[in-house]
């Protein structure tokens, strides 16, 4: 079931210049007359999303993306659109129906600074009269020749979209840091930020990982941590909290109790903990008015002591003394270069809506700028003193 929800759908973008069929593609390769094509250059004008089982490579997402030689202000903001929608892509198909220009050598660079797979797919042979030179222009490249309007070559075009699609990289939440039979306590807080009549998506992966470890999860809210220490007839082989009560957990267990968090462990499981824990080093060099971004990878309702918008600011102002020019991004898309250009630091959630892939790519995408980035539960972590502590269960990091 999970693999069939929108996080976990693989992101597969057309691209190309205007007119090279790439709408014309989409219907080939879904077998049905969904989008819009004309001879009229210019008809795709923002990023469409086509979803659907797509045999052989499963549940997908296609994105038909503008011209990326589309013309004036408001083609350069198709074209901003459409960048932005290559930053989702787990392969990518590049359209042509000529030689290369410098659109399509400027999209092969963005490719390969995100590291997506690509094709390059000659379109329209049934039509082209040059087809020797557009195939000499691109032959360092691996493509296939094609006819979308005829339906051409589509089964061997998605044969080889399903050789170059990446398999996800399965990290687990905790299951590899625990063995059978231990005991492990889970702190779970129940207050406004919790979805009301369920847990939310990291603790409940936790338990399940737990359990098929065949070790003993117990579950207990902040308030009741101490009393069920108590209860127990042995100390826990592992505390796991929300960030937001790690410092209550800290004076409720012993010092010799391994402890981290649940954003840690997805700090690790969606994205890259070692470079998200390095990223703590540029704390201590803010100065005065410099640009923080503190980034959601969804949309939702704020609330009064949001994490990302209240508490986070807080507690780095607080703790640096100092005033700090904080913005707040919250949405699938990456922000524009020229956003977070001059950001001195990136603060990202724990990407729990997120795929792997995307929350990679986020990070890959700071790194491309230079800017550090880390997650809500590291920073939680080093401001209240505990993040040495919370990364010890993690053999692999040095202390930052």
């Amino acid at each position: 079931m999970a693999s069939a929800m929108k996080g976990y759908r693989k992101y597969i973008a057309i691209t190309g210049k205007r007119n090279v069929g790439k709408s014309t593609l989409i219907n080939a390769i879904l077998n049905q007359d969904i989008a819009i094509t004309s001879d009229v250059p210019g008809t795709t004008t923002d990023p469409v999303y086509r979803t659907m089982e797509l045999v052989p490579l499963g549940p997908v997402t296609i994105v038909d993306t503008p011209g990326i030689d589309d013309e004036g202000l408001v083609g350069e903001k198709r074209i901003q659109k459409a960048n932005k929608a290559m930053y989702k892509a787990d392969i990518a198909l590049l359209v042509v129906a000529d030689i290369m220009s410098e659109y399509e050598k400027k999209l092969i660079d963005e490719f390969n600074k995100l590291n997506i797979p690509f094709l390059i797919v000659i379109n329209k042979i049934d039509e082209l009269k040059n087809l020797n030179e557009i195939r000499k222009s691109y032959s360092e490249y691996d493509y296939i020749e094609i006819s979308a309007k005829e339906k051409k070559n589509i089964e061997i075009l998605k044969e080889k979209m399903a050789k170059i699609l990446p398999e996800e990289e399965e990290v687990p939440l905790v299951a590899d840091l625990i063995e059978p039979g231990q005991l492990i306590v889970l702190v779970v807080p129940i207050d406004l930020g919790a979805p009301k009549g369920r847990l939310i998506m990291p603790q409940v992966t936790a338990i399940r990982e737990i359990l098929d470890r065949e070790a003993i999860a117990v579950v207990t809210k902040e308030r009741e941590l101490r009393h069920t220490l108590e209860k127990l007839n042995q100390k826990p082989d592992l505390v796991i909290t929300d960030s937001q009560s790690v410092m209550k957990v800290v004076s409720d267990i012993d010092f010799d109790i391994p402890l981290t968090t649940f954003s840690i462990l997805e700090a690790r499981h969606k994205g890259d903990l070692k470079v998200l824990s390095e990223g703590i080093k540029a704390i201590e060099s803010l100065k005065e008015n410099d640009k923080v971004i503190i980034m959601e990878g969804c949309s939702h309702r704020p609330l009064t002591e949001d994490i990302g918008r209240v508490k986070i600011p807080r507690w780095l102002t607080n703790h640096l003394g100092i005033n700090l020019n904080i913005e707040f991004f919250a949405g699938t898309e990456f922000p524009d270069y020229d956003i977070v250009k001059d950001a001195k630091l990136i603060i990202h959630c724990g990407g729990c809506t997120l795929t792997r892939k995307s929350m990679i790519r986020r990070i890959n995408i700071a790194n491309m700028y230079n800017i550090p980035i880390v997650n809500y539960g590291v920073i939680i972590s080093y401001l209240h003193g505990v993040l040495d502590r919370a990364l010890d269960i993690f053999p692999e990091l040095k202390k930052v």
